[in-house]
This record gives C-alpha cells, sequence and structure tokens, in this order.
C-alpha cells in the first residue's frame, strides 16, 4: 500500500443535518485527522469544497481501488 493510498479514504454519507453541507449517499473524502477521530468526527470535504469535523456516525467508510481512487482523484476540481 502506498503512502498515497494511506492518507486518502472516502465515505458514504447516510445522515446529514443540513444537505446543502452533505448529501446523503454521496461519496466524500475524508483528510486524516488522528486528534478528530479520537472524538469520533471525521474531516470531510463538503459540498462549498471545504475540510470540515462530522460525527464519524454521518458516514460509511469504504474501501476503493487503486483505479476508482485514480478516478475519484481526477473528478475533484482543481
Amino acid at each position: 500500500m502506498n503512502q498515497k493510498t494511506k492518507s486518502v479514504r472516502y465515505a458514504i454519507c447516510v445522515k446529514s443535518p443540513d444537505e446543502d453541507l452533505l448529501t446523503p449517499r454521496m461519496v466524500y473524502q475524508i483528510l486524516p485527522d488522528e486528534n478528530a477521530e479520537r472524538s469520533n468526527y471525521v474531516r470531510v470535504i463538503d459540498n462549498e469544497g471545504e475540510d470540515y469535523l462530522y460525527p464519524a456516525d454521518y458516514f460509511v467508510f469504504i474501501d476503493v481501488s487503486t483505479t476508482a481512487e485514480d478516478r475519484l482523484l481526477s473528478a475533484l476540481p482543481a
């Protein structure tokens, strides 16, 4: 497993208090944040393109193949 794979994670939103920020059933990139994880939060790049902390139970974490990860990363805005 390379360094990029270790640092980039993805999750599907299953709960949202504000659908302008998080859309249920949408895939989100999760950024590493050990402090947040200790408090059961995750740092997510939300619909506004900002990274923000959300409760981990808003998401189901998924593993993606290298091919899927490359395609997901290439779909991100520059």
